[in-house]
């Protein structure tokens, strides 16, 4: 299943190699040779027990202060006075306080965030801790994904030996391998995590492509049926196909059907219009579901982040806020109404025409790097709300 998601990197490599007529005829081929490491899987040493004690090894955690990259709150775009009354009524009806004073309000709550894929060596399977580039990339992935959640009391995002991009491009074992290697760590982090928390607070699990895949595991075989999972506020899984019929049952969890459930799973895959998802879906379709059995053509799990329901279409008015990021991803502004949102009957989340969001769009107008950032001010809304509806005050 894990091959064709996660090569956005794979495309712009092969598109400077060989072209786009050459890609078009052998782009799996090409991202194989480009990403795919030729060496042999060396199994990653475990780590030790409560490694994750050591500060060093999280990118965000309590204590670290201004140069948290999850903490980072960027400033909304200029705006006319008829936007800002729009977006003060769409603010609003989203239950969300804007002023920073009203965070106050917010009950306690901790946030396990992982990140998605930012090392693409073709030297190893597994990043090494300490790889510069790898590392400078997920802190930009933290800042633009984990930020929208920066209203917890708590934000713990783990430093991994991640599987490198080439793991999800290949059938061979050693890309499961890498995967089950990585998974091991941020298993040790979850465990820490959990540890370091008091034993009732409220917890939010949240992800990107990878980083959603090992949460998926997480919550199958460490969060269901565990202590956590009463405290559970949601799941955010985004960037990452959840079969409802194949996939939902086996997590524990539902997928969230309203606004101000707990409890539940969040997922969506941004496209463009007009969309071409066929590697997508057929890569989904010829995959195996956490039951047992092909995914086939069921409907992937869709949560409209503009609403925060299982499926359904919203207007651009209700975005409150895309993060536009500038050309080095370090940083960007909040614009208001920029783009809608309507799951489709396969399950796929529709974003209308192509944003200008920068370079790193998927063939076939997939927005997969862009899947939080699309619906930054929206994602924060919505998980305040949740927040406050488990709270035992309300």
């Amino acid at each position: 299943m894990a091959k064709k998601f996660l090569y956005f990197i794979a495309f712009c490599i092969v598109i400077f190699l060989v072209g786009r007529i050459g890609y078009e005829l052998f782009q799996d081929e090409l991202a194989e040779i480009a990403l795919v490491p030729s060496t042999e899987f060396t199994p990653t040493e475990p780590m030790e027990v409560n490694a994750y004690q050591d500060p060093d090894l999280w990118y965000s955690r309590p204590g670290i202060g201004v140069e948290d990259p999850a903490r980072w709150q960027p400033a909304y775009a200029a705006m006319s006075k008829p936007q800002m009354d729009a977006f003060a009524i769409e603010a609003a009806r989203a239950a969300e306080p804007t002023g920073d004073d009203d965070a106050v309000s917010l009950p306690d709550f901790a946030v396990f965030f992982v990140h998605p894929t930012s090392y693409l060596s073709r030297d190893n399977w597994n990043a090494p801790l300490g790889d510069a580039e790898a590392e400078r990339i997920a802190r930009i992935y933290v800042r633009g994904m984990a930020s929208p959640f920066n209203k917890a009391s708590e934000i713990w995002a783990p430093r991994y030996r991640q599987a490198t991009m080439g793991a999800f491009l290949t059938d061979e074992p050693e890309g499961q391998q890498a995967i089950d290697a990585a998974y091991a760590d941020v298993l040790e982090a979850y465990r820490f995590f959990v540890s370091s928390l008091d034993a009732d607070t409220p917890v939010v699990l949240a992800g990107h492509s990878q980083g959603s895949l090992h949460l998926l595991r997480l919550l199958r075989e460490e969060v269901k049926n565990s202590p956590i999972a009463d405290r559970l506020v949601a799941a955010y899984v985004i960037g990452w196909p959840i079969s409802v019929d194949h996939d939902l049952p086996a997590l524990g969890f539902p997928a969230c059907a309203t606004p101000a459930q707990t409890g539940c799973v969040i997922s969506w895959s941004s496209f463009a219009e007009p969309a071409d998802p066929s590697r997508v879906i057929e890569t989904y379709a010829n995959s195996t579901g956490y039951d047992g059995e092909k995914r086939g053509e069921s409907t992937i799990l869709c949560t409209n982040p503009l609403t925060g329901k299982f499926g359904g279409a919203a207007p651009e008015s209700a975005n409150l806020g895309t993060l536009v990021p500038e050309n080095g991803m370090e940083t960007g502004e909040l614009v208001p109404g920029a783009v809608p949102a309507r799951c489709d009957e396969r399950g796929l989340l529709l974003i209308g025409d192509p944003p200008e969001m920068g370079s790193y769009v998927l063939p076939g107008n997939n927005y997969h790097v862009y899947d939080i950032p699309l619906f930054w001010a929206n994602t924060q809304a919505d998980v305040a709300r949740r927040v406050r509806a488990m709270d035992p005050a309300n």
